[in-house]
């Protein structure tokens, strides 16, 4: 008697062929896929690289910002001098002149306690309270200022009307350059002020009280000559938004404003 082949089992063949086929393209195209992935990752993720990138052309850019102020001075100088009253204009400059005096210097540091706060993981707990923060140091700088500070430095950088104090973790970021602390902040003005508007200020004392709980640095110190070099100071000046003065309506529903030479001339009367 003939023994017949099951008429399926080509069938099963075929299809197991094609599986594993359809399985290895799969595969092949996540692994290239993946390896794209990563060199995009890997390009993109150097931020360090980047920003030192950016700190350095920042620094070429303001070198040349400098260069020609300095230059614009010297011939506003020159125009200036053939005036017979010499002008106080202070849109003339583009520079902020270096100042000299007395003042005081405020440095502000993380904790190094923070080593010692650990859970029963290993983890730390609550970092932050161990760290400098933005709110930190603009309340130093706000108590100088009403202190009567006169100018004033954060790190090596002169403090202008557009500066702007950010903190990035525990990095500060001024001005386009990034500064680790401790952060220093010193003041020209009276030191005897400045240091009892620190003691007044109430976030200052709240910072003070972390001082004391968490060890974060705080240390003041009067100077008696305090100088700041020459920097570049706005290049435009600001502009301020104006209400819009509103026309008054008379009884009759007419606006005043249009009457205007009418009212002038009775009121001189």
């Amino acid at each position: 008697m003939a023994r017949h082949k099951p008429k399926h089992g080509t069938g099963k063949s075929f299809v197991g062929s094609v599986s594993v086929l359809l399985v290895v393209t799969f595969v092949g195209f996540l692994l290239i896929t993946n390896m794209r992935i990563n060199r995009t990752t890997t390009v993109s993720s150097d931020t360090a690289e980047l920003i030192e990138n950016r700190v350095r052309k920042v620094d070429k850019l303001q070198a040349d910002v400098k260069e020609l102020s300095a230059q614009v001075d010297k011939l506003s100088a020159q125009v200036q001098s053939g005036q017979s009253t010499p002008s106080e204009d202070a849109g003339s400059s583009t520079m902020l002149p270096a100042v000299e005096g007395p003042g005081v210097t405020v440095t502000l540091n993380d904790s190094s306690m923070w080593k010692n706060a650990v859970d029963s993981s290993g983890s730390a707990v609550d970092n932050d309270k161990y760290v400098v923060h933005q709110q930190d140091v603009e309340a130093v700088v706000d108590a100088l200022w009403a202190g009567g500070a006169e100018s004033m430095q954060i790190m090596d950088q002169r403090v202008l009307s557009t500066s702007a104090i950010i903190c990035s973790g525990n990095v500060l970021l001024l001005q386009g350059r990034k500064y680790s602390p401790p952060f220093t902040i010193s003041a020209i003005g009276p030191p005897t002020l400045m240091i009892q508007a620190l003691d007044d200020s109430r976030a200052v004392q709240i910072y003070r009280q972390y001082v004391d709980a968490y060890g974060l640095g705080y240390d003041v110190r009067t100077e008696s000559k305090l100088h700041f070099d020459s920097t570049t100071m706005l290049l435009q000046p600001l502009q301020y938004a104006h209400v819009l003065q509103q026309p008054n309506k008379s009884e009759n529903g007419t606006d005043d404003a249009a009457h205007g030479d009418e009212n002038d001339q009775g009121g001189a009367q």
